[in-house]
């Protein structure tokens, strides 16, 4: 997953602070999610996955596919 993460970022050329800026965390905090030195909670998971537009699944390694899933409709 850490690799996934950081793979997206690199792709899109920004930088970590730019990352942590967007999901509203420290450069720190982005940096340790991404060398897995911390678990990133869901709510997190989800804010990087809604950036980068992919689904969670994509970023979890569950699946090769980037697109993320259709929104449900209420």
């Amino acid at each position: 997953m850490y690799m996934r993460i950081r793979s997206l970022r690199e792709d899109a050329d920004l930088s970590q602070r730019e990352i942590a800026q967007a999901l509203g965390c420290s450069q720190q905090t982005y940096s340790n999610f991404e060398l897995g030195k911390h678990e990133i909670p869901p709510d997190i998971l989800s804010k990087i996955a809604d950036f980068h537009k992919t689904s969670v699944d994509y970023l979890l390694d569950r699946t090769d596919e980037r697109r993320p899933y259709p929104r449900k409709k209420c």
